[in-house]
Formats: C-alpha cells, structure tokens, sequence
C-alpha cells in the first residue's frame, strides 16, 4: 500500500505508534488546511505507469537513453522523446531538463543526471541534492503541481541507497518548508527493500 504523509511544519505534532508525525488536529482540519501542504508518497510500482503532471528520469549526462529506468522510460514514452532529447544537447550533472511525456501517461519528463558514487571529488551528497532540488524548481517553474521521483544514482551508478535517501529526505524536506508550491512529490520505489527503506526515512 501506498505511504503518505503531509508537510506538517506549521503545525505542533505528536506520533502515533509506528514514528510518524501526526497534527494534532481534527480530521476537519486536514480536510480544510492540507489543500495548502504538499503531500509526500512512497509506493513500489512502476513509474512510467505514473499519471503525474511529471515523472523524473534518472538519465545520463547525453539524455539520449540508456538502462535501467532511464531505458524504461525511453521505452514507453516512444522514439519522440529520444527526439525531443536530442534538441536538449545533453545535461551536466545535477542539472535538469524537462521534455513532454510524448506516449507517457505523464503529462512530462524531467530528466536529471545523477553523480557516479566516489567521482566526483567528495561532492556526491551536493550533486545528487541539486539533482532533487532542480527537477522540484523545474516542476514549479512550469507550473506542474504532482511530480514522481525513482530513486537516483542507487543503480549501476553505485549510491548506498541509506545515504542517497537521507540526502533525498533533507532536500525534498527543506524545499517544501519553504515553499507549497507542490500538490504531491511521489517517490516509485521497485524493491521492496527500498519501499521499507523510504518509509522508514520519511516516516521519522
């Protein structure tokens, strides 16, 4: 089953017997205020099935297709996002991009390339955050209002996943702090280690 929780810092707290923080409000109030927060959910599933305003690509630097989900993603979406990719001349590493969703049931793709674990000067855990950070700037630059993140970097690129999702907790955690510009930020999960591993990280 899906995992949700609420941006809930303007609020006092307490928690309920599995560690996640809960408003202490009526289930009116949430009806009322959560309009205004941005929704957090992790679920396992298949994120080129994801009917989001945009689902994020954990591409390389060229964009023009590879493995894993970026492949999936290519595969879906259909040979006019390969395409569209190549007027984007590639992607520096942490930057973002953004195409149409072409075949997808997303409406776009963000496209971002994560940083290789171990070559990149000691500066993994500031790339991989701009990898966050930008693909949320480029969602609310365009307007879109529900975006879907795979988990970046944590493949053949070598990322131990604990230390990726902390830095995808601080990051996604501080930005909607500051701005709700966001309906909903899903996190599509294929193991079911790492469906744990997220709720355990945003459940604290």
């Amino acid at each position: 089953m899906p995992f949700s929780l609420r941006n809930h810092t303007r609020h006092p707290a307490t928690a309920d017997n599995h560690g996640t923080s809960l408003p202490l409000r009526s289930e009116k109030d949430y009806d009322e205020e959560d309009q205004d927060m941005t929704k957090i959910t992790v679920k396992q599933g298949d994120i080129t099935k994801d009917d989001v305003d945009a689902i994020v690509n954990a591409a390389n630097k060229s964009l023009l297709g590879g493995g894993g989900v970026d492949g999936a993603i290519h595969r879906a979406a259909g040979p006019e996002l390969l395409e569209e990719c190549r007027t984007l001349k590639g992607c520096k590493t942490g930057e973002a991009k953004i195409t149409k969703g072409h075949r997808l049931p997303a409406k776009h793709v963000i496209h971002t390339a994560g940083p290789i674990y171990g070559r990149s000067g000691g500066q993994d855990a500031e790339l991989l955050a701009d990898c966050y950070r930008n693909s949320l700037l480029l969602a609310k630059k365009h307007n879109l209002k529900t975006i879907a993140f795979p988990s970046i970097s944590t493949g053949v690129y070598g990322y131990p996943k604990e230390e990726a999702a902390e830095v995808v907790r601080k990051t996604v955690n501080d930005f909607i702090s500051k701005d709700d510009c966001l309906d909903e930020i899903r996190f599509i999960l294929f193991s079911d280690s790492d469906l744990k591993l997220y709720e355990k990280v945003f459940g604290k």
